[in-house]
């Protein structure tokens, strides 16, 4: 499926995690988005979405990759 279905905010996630090398963390993705660490919390719960929904991988170490 296409990245374009995904709301904006979800692309923006979807980018990061394809553009940075290797796994990320969530502290990297609040980052690399320019988020205030405090909110890596909700950022969590997008990432978990999308881990659940098949576009991400969650990691046992909680760190997240694409699926591609």
């Amino acid at each position: 499926m296409d990245g374009a279905v995904l709301p904006a905010d979800y692309q923006r996630i979807m980018d990061v995690v394809r553009r940075v090398e290797g796994p990320v963390m969530v502290k990297q993705v609040c980052g690399e988005l320019g988020m205030s660490t405090e909110r890596a919390e909700a950022l969590r719960a997008k990432l978990n979405r999308l881990a659940e929904r098949g576009w991400l991988r969650k990691l046992a170490d909680g760190k997240f990759t694409t699926t591609l």
